[in-house]
């Protein structure tokens, strides 16, 4: 397994799966531009905070780069305090598929899965 994670990230404690790592492989194999994916926390959502997941062309400034198997993500470091500790996984269920993050910060969550609390 090759998996290299910035010392930033490392402290964090953020991981990224096996499987997302294999998902973000393909879809960035079916891209031009943007080859990084971007995973960032707003405020909003009906939970106060949301995940973001978008795609750059290449990292910011404050930006970490998380890397597995080829697959890479950029978290700002604002993000990144909320995200200390997390998994950023892809499952496969029988009503679709999609990215998740497994956040040990969240004291709550809607049902989508796309915004939570601290």
């Amino acid at each position: 397994m090759s998996d290299t994670i910035t010392d930033t990230a490392t402290q964090a404690g953020v991981t990224l799966s096996a499987s997302a790592a294999q998902q973000i492989n393909v879809i960035m194999s079916k891209r031009t531009e943007g080859l990084f994916l971007r995973v960032a926390v707003e405020g909003g959502g009906c939970s106060g905070f949301q995940y973001k997941f978008d795609f750059a062309d290449a990292p910011e400034n404050d930006d970490i780069v998380l890397e597995r198997d080829g697959a890479k993500v950029l978290i700002d470091t604002m993000s990144l305090e909320f995200l200390g500790g997390s998994e950023i996984d892809y499952t496969r269920e029988l009503i679709g598929s999609a990215f998740k993050i497994h956040n040990p910060n969240a004291t709550a969550a809607c049902g989508c899965g796309t915004s939570f609390s601290v």
